[in-house]
């Protein structure tokens, strides 16, 4: 198929545009403030390092994969190829501020030396996650789909769906409307006058419904209060400062939370991967996932403290029309945005709660999706895998309240008691992505009757409860440190280790057909 026969630009890419930039936008607001209020950043550190260092991260990623869309459309003849959504990952922001740059500002009082910490971490887990490109091809040949897609759903289902829909509620005057009515135009696919992006009346009608209140009298939406100037921010690399921060060692104790995120972000990327084939749009695993970590290289070298990674949510972007001009004009129009400090300009006329509605239907939409795309008989297994993601998320929402309150996990975790097992909490938390994906292929695995397969899955875990990668924890007055060391979670060693051998043991009873015609998993 020619090129000319291929639009660099329809009708559903302006849709899938304005979902794709406002789910981007959501990140950097959250950026903004969050940074400001936890590490001590000024809006001079903010714009002209952290948020050009995003620029740069999301104009090479963006281009790339609307570039991989559109090459495979045009050698697969199927023009309705879908680009990768590709952004900042929310669950990296709240741990690599929260958990990184937080404590660093908290004990020091340094926002320059927090920041520095943080383009470590990301310059690091773009390291870790470009090695991971080699390694992962293997997981996503091997694995059934319901396990990989389950561990997404949970993330969907809980940190987003779950987490925005309470900030929706708790300002329904400003949140509920553009919501629903984002979920309304999504799900019924029908078409406003002129065909104007549904994206763009819900966060237009939660706007005015701000401002006509805020003349009302009501104190639902404030403006940021800080001025915007218009000023060009051009990206400054920082090679020096980050690899004399490498050599000084101050940031290798942040490795307990480093290693984790960065498998996070593989696996992530190699579900969203998934989830892309599932419907219908293949992508090859190694450069897709290779160009994920070059890109977060590239944030922490011109000074972003921000992984970036392919998004959650390709299906929803699919089901709007979208095809690779979304993802290029995305990367262009962010990336003009943040040169200018336009997110600044942003925070003084949109509320944020207005833009949530995208990322709940998102959420959403992936959820159902890992029971859609997986075989019926496998909806057990990705209920399975729901578990420690929202059992994650959980936690966070302990974690978060007991901060509020002036005390620690530390100082409360042993008041718990039976009420709440903490500790089996905090254990489901350890590289909760990794657990639920091997909780869901055990149960798949068991549910077709390939018993050794599931003994196979049930010995992984065992091997990396002994190292560490989940399950292992030590609770600090600083908080949850993993552990990685030799023998780490020993209790989960000799569980895993246990169900394995019983695992192994039904496949020499006597044989019964599984309930169902075998087919590929």
């Amino acid at each position: 198929m020619k090129n000319k026969k291929i639009p660099w630009l329809v009708r559903g890419d302006i849709d899938g545009f304005f979902g794709l930039f406002t789910d981007n936008l959501l990140q950097l607001m959250m950026i903004m403030v969050l940074c400001t209020t936890v590490c001590g950043f000024d809006s001079k550190l903010l714009n002209a390092q952290v948020m050009t260092g995003a620029a740069v991260s999301l104009i090479f990623g963006n281009l790339f994969y609307g570039w991989q869309a559109r090459r495979l459309a045009i050698k697969t003849g199927n023009p309705a190829m879908t680009a990768l959504p590709y952004g900042i990952n929310t669950t990296t922001i709240v741990a690599f501020i929260f958990l990184v740059m937080g404590p660093v500002y908290q004990k020091t009082g340094d926002p320059i030396l927090a920041w520095k910490t943080g383009v470590f971490a990301c310059f690091i887990s773009g390291v870790l996650e470009t090695v991971g490109a080699y390694c992962c091809d293997w997981l996503r040949k091997n694995a059934p789909r319901a396990a990989l897609l389950s561990a997404l759903a949970g993330v969907a289902i809980s940190f987003i769906a779950m987490g925005f829909v309470f900030q929706i509620f708790a300002n329904p005057v400003v949140a509920i409307a553009p919501a629903f009515l984002l979920i309304a135009v999504y799900s019924s696919k029908i078409n406003f006058p002129g065909r104007i992006p549904g994206g763009m009346v819900a966060v237009l009608v939660g706007a005015l419904a701000a401002w006509i209140s805020r003349l009302m009298g009501y104190d639902f939406f404030t403006p940021l209060a800080e001025p915007w100037e218009p000023k060009l921010y051009l990206p400054i690399p920082v090679c020096g400062d980050l690899f004399e921060f490498i050599l000084s060692g101050d940031g290798w104790q942040y490795f307990a939370v480093i290693i984790p995120m960065a498998i996070f972000s593989v696996l992530g990327s190699l579900e969203n991967l998934e989830s892309a084939d599932a419907g219908g749009d293949h992508f090859p695993t190694r450069s897709s996932l290779l160009v994920n970590g070059l890109g977060s290289i590239a944030a922490a070298l011109f000074g972003s403290p921000f992984p970036t990674t392919i998004y959650i949510g390709h299906p929803g972007w699919k089901q709007m029309g979208a095809r690779h001009g979304y993802s290029i004009l995305n990367g262009i129009i962010i990336t003009i945005l943040l040169l200018v400090g336009g997110v600044t300009l942003v925070l003084k006329v949109v509320p944020l709660e207005a833009l949530l509605g995208i990322l709940l239907w998102i959420g959403l939409i992936m959820t159902s999706q890992a029971f859609q795309a997986s075989p019926s008989r496998h909806a057990l297994a990705v209920s399975i895998g729901l578990i420690p993601c929202v059992a994650a998320w959980v936690l966070l929402q302990v974690e978060t309240a007991l901060q509020k309150s002036g005390t620690t996990l530390f100082e409360v975790a042993p008041k718990f008691g039976d009420s709440l097992y903490i500790y089996g909490l905090i254990a489901l938390n350890q590289g909760f992505i990794l657990t639920g994906i091997i909780l869901s292929a055990i149960c798949v695995f068991c549910i077709e009757h390939q018993f050794l397969k599931a003994a196979a899955w049930c010995t992984a875990a065992a091997l990396f409860s002994y190292f560490g990668l989940i399950h292992a924890f030590t609770l600090t007055e600083q908080g949850i440190d993993c552990l990685y060391t030799l023998n780490a979670a020993p209790q989960f060693v000799i569980a895993y280790g246990f169900t394995a051998l019983f695992l192994a043991g039904l496949h020499y009873l006597p044989k019964s057909k599984p309930p169902f015609s075998k087919k590929e998993i």
